[in-house]
């Protein structure tokens, strides 16, 4: 999945918002923790990563175009370098996995104003 196209079904899900962090890095978050990272330029080549189940971890930093994401892979982020490493629908159901993993941290009362906005 290209960039341009991930962006696009994080910005889809419920509550989801976007800003500028640390100069040049576009970060996705819902009730202001963040769920997916990436470049902020349209052309960049920073990569995009995301949260990951603790399972799925390991599985997923042995695959080529993957690698534990920097300073956040004790958090069990990781990094998709290569647009290729996946194709459109795996990477959309791993977006969503990383944004209801964030979400079910959020408070009770969070959870219900995104399902009831």
């Amino acid at each position: 999945m290209d960039l341009e196209r991930a962006k696009q079904v994080c910005r889809g899900f419920p509550g989801a918002t976007e800003d500028i962090k640390w100069g040049d890095v576009l970060a996705f978050s819902v009730g202001g923790k963040m769920f997916a990272l990436c470049g902020a330029e349209a052309r960049s080549t920073r990569g995009m990563s995301f949260k990951v189940d603790a399972e799925r971890f390991l599985e997923l930093t042995d695959r080529p175009g993957f690698r534990p994401a920097p300073y956040l892979a004790r958090a069990r982020w990781v990094l998709v370098a290569s647009p290729d490493a996946l194709d459109d629908d795996e990477m959309a159901a791993l977006l969503h996995r990383s944004y209801r993993l964030i979400v079910s941290k959020l408070t009770k009362k969070m959870q219900l104003t995104l399902e009831n906005p």
